[in-house]
């Protein structure tokens, strides 16, 4: 099989999105929303008020909680209920009424929401309990999803900031380091304060000109890829492509330095508030260098190929019953899963989900399982004799599970031809580290000269 050459991310979105607005053209768009995030600087005085509404809101949630845990079982009140009820608390408890009513029934809203996804979970077998009780400084947000709750100032003199007002909060800045859509562009606005101290404002919009997913029949084999989620490194492909995990050791250093000064502070003094948020800075930093390298490379998947095939881990057994937690909590599988999903629907590419069971065991081959501890790094077929990497295997097996559940239509292949020929090449090892700095696993083209040391990747077997 022959790959196209590897080209930088940015040009493989204008190539691709070129690609496709040329293959629907006369075709209608969806509208998929999308979110945006906002530094926020807010006066002392703004802030002060903002942090005491958000703190009515969580205990207006705590209470419409309670409310709805002590009804009876068989009569338990609706989420149009609760907001008839609310007009009751603001009479009892004035303090009720003081901030954004719309944002009271948004915090009451959220609690059917997670009704909903726990009981989800509970028809899918798992064992949840109820709805907590929020403490002080766990609820720290508000949200509105209504215009005119908003506005939005462009002209504040300057093309750093961009200043916007919610209701009864007030004026304040956003640092308009994208650019800021209009109020009516928007369709939900999110204040949140973060354990740092920072505030951020999320403004949720519609986007209308993303492309439609290319139909299953006109998707050539290139162009799928089978991902395998795992610990040694963080991806492998169909193709025999590697990325290493990030190495966030120096990271948990520090992480373990500003807890142990935590432990030795009394708790809620001024010292041990300001030792938390150090804490919290450095969880901060881990998660954010996580989330930009998993942004990084979910974005080149969704622009180098039209159908991705990744496993559906189920992490919190995984998480309890694995030594090596704490690097699967790192590795963050289901948030990877989640930006490929989000951002196929903006590029126009079809991410399947797969069963991963029995995908380590199956031959890519003929099928047949063999048993093989975690250690034995290469898979050997006993019925057929194809041998291959293990973890080039489970993804192999992982595209063609995609392909048939979606019904690709090549059923007349067999699955090693539907994916990857049986003279796999040698693998490429693309460190975390290009990744993180370049942005693009193809940020220098195959085929030229051997990259600068230090990236990770391998200068021999280039594919063109």
């Amino acid at each position: 099989m022959v790959r196209r050459p590897a080209t930088p991310l940015s040009e493989w979105t204008a190539t691709k999105s070129n690609h496709r607005t040329a293959r629907i053209r006369g075709l209608g768009v969806s509208l998929v929303k999308r979110t945006l995030r906002f530094r926020a600087s807010l006066s002392d005085a703004i802030a002060s008020e903002a942090w005491r509404q958000i703190d009515i809101l969580r205990h207006i949630r705590n209470h419409a909680v309670r409310n709805y845990y002590r009804s009876d079982y068989h009569n338990r009140p609706s989420e149009y209920d609760q907001n008839t009820n609310l007009k009751h608390w603001n009479t009892r408890w004035p303090l009720f009424a003081e901030p954004s009513q719309h944002a009271a029934q948004q915090a009451i809203g959220q609690i059917y929401s997670d009704l909903e996804g726990l009981q989800e979970r509970r028809n899918n077998g798992y064992d949840v309990g109820r709805l907590r009780w929020q403490g002080a400084g766990e609820f720290r947000s508000v949200s509105s999803n209504q215009p005119r709750r908003w506005n939005v100032d462009h002209n504040t003199g300057g093309e750093r900031f961009v200043r916007f007002r919610l209701e009864k909060i007030g004026w304040f800045n956003i640092r308009a380091n994208r650019p800021v859509p209009d109020a009516d562009e928007i369709t939900e606005a999110i204040l949140k304060k973060q354990k740092t101290g920072e505030w951020y404002l999320s403004l949720v919009v519609e986007v209308a000109d993303t492309p439609e997913k290319p139909a299953l029949s006109e998707i050539e084999p290139q162009d799928c890829v089978g991902v395998d989620l795992g610990i040694t490194s963080y991806i492998h492909t169909s193709d025999n492509l590697t990325v290493d995990t990030l190495d966030l050791s120096e990271e948990y250093d520090r992480l373990r330095r500003e807890q142990r000064m935590l432990s030795r502070k009394q708790h809620s003094s001024h010292n041990w508030e300001q030792q938390r948020e150090q804490v919290a800075k450095a969880n901060r930093k881990i998660k954010r260098k996580v989330t930009d390298f998993q942004h990084k490379l979910t974005t080149w998947l969704v622009t180098e190929y039209d159908l991705v095939a990744v496993e559906d881990f189920d992490v919190i057994p995984m998480l309890e019953d694995s030594q090596n937690a704490r690097n699967k909590q790192d590795a963050a599988w289901s948030r990877f899963v989640n930006f490929l999903e989000y951002k196929a629907d903006l590029h126009g590419t079809h991410v399947i989900t797969v069963n991963p069971a029995g995908t380590t065991k199956d031959c890519a081959s003929c099928g047949v399982a063999t048993e093989k501890p975690l250690w034995v790094r290469e898979h050997s077929c006993p019925a057929c004799g194809h041998t291959q990497d293990r973890d080039l295997n489970a993804a192999t097996n992982i595209l063609n599970r995609g392909l048939s559940q979606r019904g690709a239509g090549r059923s007349e292949s067999t699955p090693m031809q539907t994916a990857l020929p049986a003279s796999a090449p040698q693998r490429e090892a693309v460190d975390a580290k290009c990744v993180d700095e370049l942005g693009s696993l193809g940020a220098w083209p195959r085929g030229s000269s051997p990259p600068p040391a230090g990236l990770g990747l391998s200068p021999h077997n280039h594919r063109h």
